[in-house]
């Protein structure tokens, strides 16, 4: 069985993690297809979002403690892997010049938290159940999980998310800036279509434009001066009246 599973409908292109007995936990194998699933869909021009979930009613539990300790039994450079292949697979994200959404029902755990924090927006069920719960188990998190999350939600309450292990509903997740929207579970797969069907029918062009100048990291003078160019190039090359 493939570790991830990709399909397209019309500009949307959809992935989602396939290992739904192990609550979509990580391994090499699905982090690499993940990367691939990413890179591939976000590289098709008639692909306007790619939208990430989990199978069967979980988003994911992190890494998979089997493997885990099957990569620590080989050896540092084969536990390298893992986390290496995972990075990657979260960098794939940014990689993309399309927006990449995440979005969130039952578990979403260390790795799978971290995966939340790569995406470009993200939307939960109300009743996720979200952390990263790396020091209960006296690890730390190893999928960028200690970069990220300070600058989306700032030096204290990440700290304070790391070192308690503290779980999020989807509402906390939403209200703390980790998540854009919750939605009922109940009504939760219909949202989220509409969210990013509603996305996908936006201009291309502005879309990734507004994602690149978002992204990149730049001293705030710069950043403005490029947003001033962006949105001058962009409006000289439509034909006709602005919509």
């Amino acid at each position: 069985m493939t570790t991830v599973v990709r399909t397209i409908s019309g500009r949307v292109g959809r992935i989602t993690l396939n290992r739904p007995e192990r609550l979509n936990a990580i391994t090499v194998a699905l982090a690499r297809d993940l990367e691939r699933a990413i890179l591939d869909l976000g590289g098709d021009s008639a692909i306007n979002v790619i939208l990430i979930t989990g199978a069967d009613g979980n988003f994911c539990a992190g890494g998979d403690f089997d493997e885990v300790q099957r990569l620590q039994a080989e050896g540092p450079e084969a536990l390298r892997e893992l986390f290496t292949a995972f990075r990657q697979a979260c960098e794939a994200i940014a990689a993309v010049a399309v927006p990449v959404v995440v979005a969130v029902e039952g578990v979403a755990m260390a790795g799978g938290f971290e995966l939340m924090q790569a995406a470009d927006v993200v939307l939960v069920s109300d009743d996720a159940r979200i952390a990263d719960n790396h020091i209960t188990f006296g690890m730390i998190p190893g999928g960028g999980g200690t970069q990220r999350l300070p600058r989306l939600v700032g030096r204290q309450t990440a700290l304070g998310l790391l070192l308690s292990g503290d779980r999020l509903s989807g509402a906390d997740a939403v209200r703390i800036g980790v998540a854009y929207r919750s939605f009922p579970s109940s009504d939760f797969d219909n949202r989220v279509a509409r969210f990013v069907e509603d996305l996908a029918s936006r201009d291309r062009a502005a879309a990734i434009t507004i994602k690149r100048l978002v992204s990149t990291v730049r001293a705030p003078s710069d950043g403005l001066d490029d947003e001033t160019t962006a949105v001058v190039a962009l409006i000289c090359e439509r034909d006709g009246a602005l919509r």
